[in-house]
């Protein structure tokens, strides 16, 4: 069973030869702490080595994919130079209306499919991020964002709709033109603090959960798996993610309220696979190896089978001692 058959048959909870695991996307300045431990000189050596099941090739981490004739990035419009939200002050439609939104048509893929064609035979997460509520966030300022969810709730489903069309508009694009180069649409929205949700169950009804479902929707019509990222306490609303069609959830933020695997495992296993669950925060930074070992252990026995073994934040900080790293895979490969 090669690591595409594995991680496909564990998101659609079938049995596998041992759990699958991804290392996640580490921080820039905690690779070269890898390489020197693990004695690898680039990232794919080093994934080789550990025997990561998965590669994740996202189009807005490649270099070149948006390609403004103005010399903008995609992004650039929604942020100004003096970090004063652009959207902060908006009172109406019309405000909306005259903002400079991203324009489909400067996409480019070509380098992003490429290196889909030649990553061998490993699962392969892509789609573009699609992080439409920290867009929005950016846009209008967190709390402005928040309170003008009850003050102006049309202005929020308006610049909601802008924001979403274009990645709807970019996914179908990329899709159509990836086919079968891609196992699992990866997108990410993290929805939850600490303690609990940013917004209320019933705004999240009202304002992300629509357009959540036309993207799964999106993701399963082109014959992928749909992989969700949400750091932090989403207990609230993971049966409203299932029902959406999320096939995977990652990263399973451990030490978050009511995000441990004993309460997911209890509630959700079977109806959902995992991703994650190896906790970054304290686990990884201060433990023995053999802790660490112990650990995943125990996330294996209350998650698995529809378990990959990951951190519970993909963005390894170099504080993380890379022999703990080292403990943590060779624990998840156990068989």
């Amino acid at each position: 069973m090669n690591s595409r058959e594995r991680i496909k048959a564990i998101v659609n909870h079938q049995p596998t030869d041992h759990t699958g695991f991804w290392l996640g996307n580490p921080h820039s300045e905690t690779w070269p702490i890898f390489h020197r431990y693990f004695k690898t000189k680039n990232e794919e050596e080093f994934r080789l080595k550990i025997k990561d099941d998965i590669r994740w090739i996202c189009p807005q981490f490649t270099p070149g994919f948006y390609r403004d004739p103005n010399g903008s990035g995609l992004f650039d419009n929604f942020v100004t130079t003096d970090l004063k939200h652009p959207l902060a002050d908006c009172e109406s439609l019309d405000d909306l209306d005259r903002f400079r939104w991203p324009n489909p048509d400067y996409l480019n893929f070509d380098d992003t499919l490429e290196i889909l064609r030649n990553t061998g035979e490993f699962y392969r997460l892509s789609g573009m991020w699609t992080s439409f509520y920290h867009d929005l966030m950016f846009l209008f300022g967190m709390d402005n964002y928040l309170i003008k969810m009850y003050t102006h709730p049309e202005i929020i489903e308006k610049a909601t709709q802008y924001v979403c069309e274009f990645y709807y508009e970019a996914n179908k694009r990329f899709f159509e033109r990836a086919g079968d180069l891609i196992d699992g649409f990866f997108f990410g929205n993290d929805f939850g603090t600490q303690q609990d949700l940013i917004m209320s169950p019933d705004l999240f009804d009202r304002f992300i959960m629509p357009w959540f479902r036309k993207f799964t929707d999106q993701g399963h019509a082109y014959g992928y798996q749909v992989v969700l990222h949400s750091c932090g306490a989403i207990y609230k609303v993971i049966g409203r993610l299932i029902d959406a069609g999320v096939n995977c959830l990652h990263p399973l933020q451990a030490r978050a309220n009511n995000m441990n695997a004993e309460i997911l495992g209890r509630d959700f296993k079977g109806k959902i696979a995992f991703m994650g669950g190896v906790d970054t925060q304290d686990l990884l930074v201060n433990a023995t190896p053999e802790e660490v070992k112990d650990d995943v252990r125990r996330v294996k026995a209350l998650l698995s089978p529809g378990l990959i073994i990951s951190p519970s934040h993909e963005a390894l900080l170099p504080n993380i001692p890379p022999w703990n790293v080292e403990a943590m895979i060779e624990a998840a490969l156990e068989k």
